[in-house]
């Protein structure tokens, strides 16, 4: 398999629950912890704590230690406007 074929299955793996999709949401808001994340995400603090695993093992968020909170964020600029592309597009053909 080439190097792209296996970013675009670490990024599928990623996105392909929709809890980590809406995890990935809020944090197209900005960096937050995983308080927060609960709140937006509607689950679980272990719930959000292994979706957030997934979505660093994807490379699609990282995690920055501040004092004893965690703080995520998008790791990648491109993933927001290609999240934003696709569901712009999926609604387009959900509307015809």
């Amino acid at each position: 398999m080439s190097p792209l074929c296996n970013e675009i299955e670490r990024f599928g793996k990623g996105i392909g629950n929709a809890a980590r999709y809406r995890i990935v949401e809020a944090l197209a808001k900005g960096p937050q912890t995983v308080s927060k994340l609960v709140k937006a995400a509607r689950l679980s603090q272990p719930a959000v704590s292994q979706h957030l695993k997934t979505l660093k093992a994807s490379k699609l968020v990282e995690a920055k230690r501040t004092g004893q909170e965690v703080v995520y964020s998008l790791n990648a600029p491109y993933v927001l406007r290609l999240l934003t592309s696709i569901t712009k597009e999926v609604s387009r053909k959900e509307n015809k």
